[in-house]
């Protein structure tokens, strides 16, 4: 049985959310997933303004869905990551915002056969700020300025079958050495792909294999290759 809790509380004008109690198998994932968050002996918390928009409702979603969402970073759970793009696609189409993806969820729907974890967009802040609005039913993580050493301007997750993480305004520095595959050197490449009834842009491969390469993830290269040499 899980141990598992989630707990919110105010002070100094600051909500918390946290959770505590993560079952060992979970401890891997909850590192990557609560990244951003501090860490007090088995809890991990983060603070919001009590100001933020739609906090009551992220907090409701965070607290119901947080094991479901632990348990898919950890791969005990499948990951229906096509049934949020399609979500994604069907609020985002009429409405005037811009975003593309990248990470594995862009190599997959190129047909890579690789299962993400998630779906990573990028965009502007003030698209960043609209998806906030436009998945406010679904936000987990309220959409905020993020810290001076981030690699965006500000950031939001929501949840809707699977995960759905969105940087807005990416920052210089992320292309500084060498480009990545969420920055303005990407931004300036991206391709069109289908994906049932939409066009999805995505980074150029080469770019992404690079990226990968640089990382150390070979079996991902290969599979980017085998992508590349694909008939069109």
């Amino acid at each position: 049985m899980s141990s598992l809790t989630t707990r919110r509380w105010s002070q100094g004008g600051t909500v918390f959310f946290a959770v505590s109690g993560v079952d060992p198998e979970l401890c891997d994932a909850a590192e990557r997933l609560f990244m951003g968050y501090e860490r007090d002996g088995a809890q991990w918390r983060c603070g919001y303004p009590a100001s933020t928009r739609h906090l009551d409702q992220a907090w409701l979603n965070f607290a119901t869905n947080i094991g479901l969402i632990l348990r898919q970073a950890a791969r005990l759970e499948p990951v229906p990551w096509r049934a949020a793009l399609r979500e994604l696609c069907r609020r985002t189409s009429p409405q005037p915002v811009d975003w593309w993806l990248t990470g594995s969820a862009a190599l997959a729907v190129r047909g890579a056969p690789i299962e993400p974890g998630d779906l990573d967009l990028v965009c502007s802040a003030d698209d960043a700020v609209a998806l906030g609005e436009i998945f406010a039913d679904a936000l987990v993580e309220p959409v905020l300025p993020a810290a001076e050493d981030w690699i965006s301007d500000c950031w939001g997750r929501a949840f809707y079958a699977a995960r759905i993480e969105w940087i807005g305004g990416p920052r210089p520095f992320v292309d500084a050495d060498e480009p990545s595959d969420f920055g303005r050197a990407a931004a300036s490449q991206l391709e069109p792909v289908a994906f049932e009834d939409w066009q999805i842009r995505v980074p150029p491969l080469w770019l992404q294999r690079a990226v990968n390469l640089r990382r150390g993830l070979h079996d991902r290269v290969a599979l980017i290759e085998q992508l590349a040499a694909a008939p069109a």
